[in-house]
């Protein structure tokens, strides 16, 4: 069986609609979404349906819930924060919000003997940011059973989304996966001077595993898939203009920039990555 798994749309219509038909194209058997449908695009509400209607498994991401809780203190958050939670609420009606907030936090299926666990981010949290670059005593907890978790058993493969950009990794035997973002790819270690075509990271990103789906006996293949998809990025930036952070949702998907790269070298700087000689 094939499974589609794509995560980190962000209202992105024309990333979405091309990884869909490229899926279709592909004969995948299935299509499971790892969260954060909405925010950052003009089209949370259009994602949304169709994700609704394509995905047979949909987890919840850390902006499906925060866009869609009530900020009972929003009067005393930033001013511009609070413009980005009504703007993004705007955008979806109360029924979309009700259903962003009762998704689930995890999904799990063995495929060809390995226990495969789904989560948005880790999972204990749906916002904590786990890179590539982590140590392999935090990329080990990835793997382990929290109160979220379906099961209480220590997972064989976990894939994740959250970070926006794909990577794979073994340890212990173990396979940990980011599927990367359908409607936002970024990169975040880059270097005017090495970076390749931006291309290379602004493409709709998936991924696809393929196996023997819902086997607990070792006796057959399983293989894991990146897919990159180019999209109409142009089309979409056509439909930004109600959009309150239209130039950081342009850099994000022209440039593959993450809109906060402070935020984001801070914690190459607790890794002890010189992030200027990166």
């Amino acid at each position: 069986m094939k499974i589609a798994i794509i995560s980190d749309i962000h209202g992105n219509l024309e990333a979405l609609k091309a990884t869909l038909k490229d899926i279709e194209k592909r004969k995948v058997d299935k299509i499971m979404c790892l969260g954060d449908t909405i925010s950052k695009g003009v089209h949370p509400k259009e994602c949304l349906k169709l994700v609704r209607e394509k995905c047979e498994i949909i987890l919840q991401g850390n902006c499906d819930i925060y866009f869609s809780m009530e900020h009972k203190d929003i009067e005393q958050k930033y001013e511009q924060e609070q413009k980005r939670i009504k703007w993004n609420q705007s955008l979806i009606n109360k029924g979309d919000r009700e259903y962003l907030l009762e998704l689930p936090f995890c999904y799990e299926f063995y495929m060809s003997g390995s226990l495969v666990r789904l989560f948005h981010a880790t999972p204990v949290a749906n916002n904590k940011a786990i890179l590539n670059v982590d140590s392999i005593q935090t990329k080990y907890q990835m793997f382990l059973p929290s109160k979220n978790t379906v099961s209480q058993l220590t997972a064989d493969v976990v894939i994740y989304g959250h970070i926006h950009h794909p990577y794979m990794d073994k340890i212990y035997n173990k396979t940990i996966i980011n599927v990367g973002s359908v409607g936002n790819s970024y990169d975040v270690i880059r270097n005017k001077e090495k970076d390749s075509n931006v291309l290379e990271t602004t493409k709709s990103n998936y991924l696809i595993i393929e196996g023997e789906y819902n086997c607990q006996e070792y006796n057959s293949d399983i293989s894991f898939q990146f897919i990159k998809v180019p999209y109409d990025i142009n089309k979409e930036l056509e439909n930004q203009n109600i959009n309150i952070e239209k130039e950081n949702y342009r850099v994000e998907l022209k440039e593959g920039i993450y809109r906060d790269m402070t935020k984001i070298n801070e914690n190459f700087r607790k890794l002890g990555i010189d992030v200027d000689k990166i």
